[in-house]
């Protein structure tokens, strides 16, 4: 193998990178970044970027150092076997890693709506949280609340437009974010509310109800971001389809972080986690995998946000769970886990706890049965709470 190209310069890339020269990768490696920054990690984007205790996130990494031509500002448009099209002509390849990320999705409308996905917006949102606007961000998932929190601590006028029918309803269900209703004390939150168009001047609601704002957030989601390779001759569904060692359908092909679908052995599922802890562990497998090694991906998914003065905490895969137990009352510190039908650990919650989230990654990963009568008292660890 002479050349790896890598197709997308963020967080995921840039540690592909690093895991191929760890392993004594000694080829070519040509890394291509949409955006003509260097890279950056994207999860302090509506965290300390958006409140203003930081003006980037660059990662720490030399790509001189590791011999890598970096292009910033070249896009992958197209793919046929051994050749990435790209936004400056056709560029060979022995070996890909596909880890272009994922896109924010908009709404109908002709007005401006913000999104947070990359620095240039979180620096133009950041400039816009001024005192006294009118801020209205449609979707109460993890990005909405950021930014929500954002907005109230420079002094703005905040509502929240949720479809569901509680904050956080279509993460970690409704009854678990309606735990968070106090949380948005000052905001206005409109729950169980559909946005119909973003327009000039504001949003319209569903209803025909017309919401006035100065500055408009969009934070429904995001969709994987692999349209250039809908002419190629590659499995996608929700992403890259990958299998266990992260290896796409198309030979000297991975994929990674946002735009990969992977099978999970632990699940018994196929898995696109959309969290900086996946784009941070998944490069050494894709590295192992594309240079011949047998290296298997199969990690418990994690993730955290940072809203409202609280520091959220998941772990696993709450759908594989059977049941749903609480420790600790909505008021403080609390967390939820999932139990499977066998009582093995599925996931956990940990609000302001991170003590049960680092155990409960653990007992995750380990697979023993728990006792329920023990796990719901909060004053007793989660550790022993195992059988």
């Amino acid at each position: 193998m002479n050349r790896v190209v890598v197709a997308g310069a963020g967080l995921a890339g840039v540690r592909s990178v690093e895991a191929l020269r760890a392993r004594g990768f000694e080829g070519e490696i040509v890394l291509l970044g949409q955006e003509r920054h260097r890279p950056y990690d994207r999860p302090p984007l509506s965290k300390a970027v958006l409140l203003g205790t930081s003006d980037s996130s660059f990662v720490d990494s030399d790509l001189a150092t590791l011999e890598v031509d970096f292009r910033p500002g070249v896009s992958a448009t197209g793919l046929r076997a051994g050749v990435v099209e790209t936004s400056e002509g056709d560029l060979p390849y022995d070996g890909l890693v596909i880890a272009t990320g994922a896109d924010p999705i908009t709404l109908p409308g002709d007005g401006q709506q913000h999104v947070l996905r990359t620095l240039d917006d979180a620096l133009e949102l950041r400039a816009r949280l001024v005192r006294g606007a009118r801020v209205v961000v449609i979707g109460a998932g993890w990005i909405g609340a950021e930014v929500a929190t954002a907005a109230r601590r420079a002094g703005c006028e905040v509502t929240v437009v949720e479809a569901g029918p509680a904050p956080l309803s279509q993460a970690v269900g409704a009854e678990l974010g309606a735990r968070t209703l106090p949380w948005y004390d000052g905001i206005e939150l409109r729950l169980d509310t559909m946005v119909a168009s973003v327009d000039e001047g504001g949003v319209r609601l569903v209803d025909g109800e017309f919401l006035e704002a100065h500055v408009v957030v969009t934070g429904v989601g995001v969709r994987p971001a692999v349209e250039w390779l809908a002419g190629a001759d590659i499995d996608l569904h929700n992403g890259v389809v990958a299998d266990e060692h992260l290896r796409a359908s198309l030979p000297g092909v991975v994929a990674v972080g946002d735009c990969a679908a992977w099978w999970s052995r632990r699940y018994g599922t196929r898995l696109r986690v959309e969290h900086w802890d996946t784009a941070l562990g998944a490069p050494e497998v894709a590295a192992a995998t594309l240079l011949g090694e047998d290296a298997v991906y199969d990690p418990v998914p994690y993730f955290w946000s940072e809203q409202f003065g609280h520091m959220v905490q998941y772990a696993g895969h709450h759908p594989a769970g059977a049941r749903l137990l609480h420790r600790g009352g909505p008021e403080g510190k609390w967390s939820a886990c999932w139990l499977t039908e066998d009582d093995t650990l599925a996931a956990v919650l940990a609000v302001d706890r991170p003590r049960d989230l680092v155990q409960g990654r653990r007992i995750i990963d380990a697979g023993p049965r728990m006792d329920p009568e023990r796990l719901v008292d909060p004053d007793v660890p989660l550790r022993d709470c195992v059988v």
